[in-house]
């Protein structure tokens, strides 16, 4: 049972993705984003309508695969990776979401490539336990490789 907004909020944010991004639900996923929808990334049109485009244009391999999601009061903030998306690397994205009754109002995004194991300064994944493919394409980026 969810007790707090906190908690409601993460796994409304969490359902939403997952509706839009690898459901492909876009009917149903417009009842997650409110019509007034604030977008702040670099790689998203305005509104709610820019970010149903967004998904509507990548092809049907792309996928939403989500490591950590924490919330505070109205703010849900995701860590997560988009894979199969055409682009020559996969996207790995720190979102951060508001939240008011129940539907996502506005968002910020902080979007990174995913480096390989010879490109990583650490010496650590920066998504999962496995690097990405050194010669990643938009068919086998996330094959094989642990969430």
């Amino acid at each position: 049972m969810i007790s707090t907004l906190a908690e409601k909020n993460r796994t409304i944010v969490l359902e939403a993705f997952d509706t839009l991004f690898n459901q492909r639900d876009y009917d149903k996923a417009a009842a997650y984003w409110s019509p007034g929808y604030i977008q702040h990334s670099a790689y998203i049109s305005p509104g709610r309508e820019g970010l149903f485009d967004l998904a509507k244009s990548l092809p049907p391999t792309a996928r939403y695969e989500n490591a950590v999601a924490v919330a505070q009061g109205d703010y849900v903030i995701l860590h997560g990776r988009f894979s199969g998306t055409g682009l020559r690397r996969n996207w790995v994205v720190a979102d951060i979401v508001l939240m008011k009754d129940g539907l996502l109002i506005e968002h910020w995004d902080v979007i990174q490539d995913e480096a390989t194991q010879s490109e990583s300064k650490s010496g650590r994944p920066m998504f999962g336990s496995l690097f990405a493919l050194e010669t990643a394409t938009s068919k086998t980026e996330g094959a094989g490789r642990d969430a």
